[in-house]
């Protein structure tokens, strides 16, 4: 089977069972920035080297592609996300007691790994605003939201004692 089939030579793309949509759909530009972010993951993944986070990381990559395959058509149930966002926000609280406190704006940068946290950051802030934007499920937005805190927070313990603050 080869990998290019010709049918999107024209401007469009096939949904989960085959359904086809313009290119130009909001799902598929929705999903298309949580491809993004999921690729952007697996780079910063490869990059880091503690294990506990590699895994986390790769974690967060399968809910992304369970929530692709939700905004493509399949039936399946959100409610993971609700535990998700849990793990989060107990990760954020962790990683941040460990954490100067922030009064200032920080530019992203200081460490490279710090850097493409930041990068994962926005594009997942860009695939939070295309949800919001298409109206589609607030427990995604929900996820979205609180993982780019959470990429925040890891963009400021691997940069940490490097931070460029404005």
């Amino acid at each position: 089977m080869s990998i290019y089939s010709r049918t999107g030579d024209k401007g469009t793309t096939s949904l989960y069972r085959g359904k086809r949509v313009s290119k130009s759909d909001p799902r598929v530009e929705v999903y298309g920035s949580f491809d993004e972010l999921t690729s952007f993951i697996g780079l910063v993944a490869v990059k880091i080297k503690n294990k506990k986070d590699k895994e986390f990381l790769t974690e967060i990559q399968r809910d992304l592609y369970k929530i692709m395959s939700y905004l493509s058509g399949v039936k399946l149930s959100l409610d993971f996300l609700n535990n998700r966002v849990l793990k989060f926000e107990n990760k954020i609280d962790q990683l941040d007691k460990k954490l100067a406190q922030l009064n200032k704006f920080i530019l992203p940068g200081g460490t490279e790994i710090s850097s493409w946290f930041h990068v994962l950051r926005t594009v997942c802030r860009r695939a939070e605003r295309n949800m919001v934007k298409y109206s589609f499920s607030l427990k995604i937005i929900r996820y979205l939201n609180r993982l780019s805190d959470l990429l925040f927070v890891l963009a400021r313990t691997y940069g940490k004692n490097k931070e460029i603050v404005l």
